[in-house]
């Protein structure tokens, strides 16, 4: 028996799943939404909370969650919305409207000291910023190893402007265009958005995205009306602790919006967003294919990643990761998308109609080659009829 291109039968391989998340204690709930052929199929287990505020709510598509970098998609889809009104331009420098990063210097050992540096060959673009090539990114490193990775992790989030005079001072890793670098472009995207529109990222995010989508549960915190259906955040220790609660740093606003790793949404929220990148709602269809191609070239994700072998079945195009090249029973090539630092993830596959977000609140859950990760990809594509 099939529903809405499943099959009933081996969708209960998912539930299952999710309820031996929950029973072992890995997190108290966990939502998933498929969605293919027009219909929405539903799973949903457990809890918002282990224990206190939440433990007797049950999750579901309208619980809020942390997406981490989830949300580094909509900051770029945010960018997109500009170009297409003539206010930016993929291929413009960023030098008018951020200043602090004009006239580079660039390290001339990527983990050498800051003061061993040679100019840049170019001026950081906007499409750097999209494709993550601007030229400086997370570097995984111990404390104390790398020069570089201490000095970005201690620029922070302050106030917007503080934060782009903090990274300006820094040298740059690699040469702008030469290596894809993550996490730090999505925060200087939601900069450039606020000082291209005049209001803050959240603001023109809001105004852009949000509101023309009627997604009214996503943005970069949670009022207080709301904050009984924010899930709790665990991190594991001897047992699992609590890495933010529904009174924590997403209960107000936020010094600074970040791109790459601050926004809150909802899976039903998210899926409004996924499936207006298939309808061009928001975007056009010309805008939507730029973001959902692999921008990458070969020397770029070489020079880049977490690690040989990181990009070699990934590339990436604006603000987010293209299947490049299938290896397990998960999404077909050609599926964009990306996951987040609680377990949160998102992938469209074009090539089977589906769209899948699931939705946990685990703190360094979001890998995707971790064992519960690949369980999920499993159980989703094993059902589909």
């Amino acid at each position: 028996m099939t529903s809405g291109g499943f099959s009933a039968r081996r969708l209960t391989r998912l539930r299952n799943l999710l309820e031996r998340w929950v029973e072992a204690g890995f997190v108290p709930g966990a939502v998933a939404v498929l969605a293919r052929h027009g219909t929405v199929h539903v799973e949903a287990s457990g809890t918002l909370a282990f224990a206190g505020p939440g433990s007797s709510t049950a999750m579901g598509t309208g619980t809020i969650v942390r997406l981490g970098s989830m949300g580094k998609p909509i900051a770029a889809a945010c960018v997109m919305t500009l170009v297409e009104d003539g206010t930016l331009r993929l291929d413009d420098p960023v030098d008018d409207l951020l200043p602090e990063l004009a006239d580079r210097r660039v390290l001339a050992d990527p983990g050498g000291p800051l003061d061993d540096t040679v100019p840049a060959h170019r001026p950081i673009l906007i499409r750097d910023l999209l494709t993550y090539t601007l030229g400086i990114g997370m570097v995984p490193a111990e404390p104390g190893t790398v020069p570089i990775a201490d000095a970005l992790y201690a620029v922070g989030q302050p106030e917007p402007d503080e934060y782009l005079r903090r990274l300006g001072a820094l040298p740059l890793m690699r040469q702008p265009g030469e290596a894809w670098l993550y996490d730090t472009a999505a925060d200087v995207t939601g900069v450039l958005v606020a000082r291209a529109t005049g209001m803050s990222f959240g603001d023109a995010l809001r105004a852009r995205i949000c509101e023309p989508l009627g997604m009214s549960d996503t943005g970069f915190s949670v009022a207080g009306a709301d904050l009984d259906r924010l899930a709790t955040a665990y991190v594991p220790v001897s047992g699992p602790g609590v890495e933010d609660g529904p009174d924590g740093r997403f209960s107000r606003p936020p010094a600074f919006e970040s791109g790459g790793g601050g926004v809150v949404s909802t899976a039903a929220d998210w899926l409004t967003f996924a499936s207006s990148l298939r309808s061009y709602s928001v975007l056009s269809r010309a805008s939507v294919t730029l973001m959902t191609s692999d921008q990458l070239t070969p020397l770029q994700k070489a020079n880049g990643g977490f690690g040989p072998g990181y990009l070699a079945a990934i590339g990436w195009g604006f603000g987010l990761a293209v299947r490049t090249r299938r290896t397990d029973l998960g999404p077909s090539v050609g599926s964009y998308g990306w996951h987040g630092f609680y377990g949160t993830a998102w992938y469209t596959d074009p090539a089977e109609d589906l769209t899948t977000i699931l939705m946990i609140q685990r703190a360094h859950a979001g890998d995707q080659q971790l064992p519960h990760a690949r369980d999920f990809w499993t159980a989703v594509y094993q059902a589909i009829a």
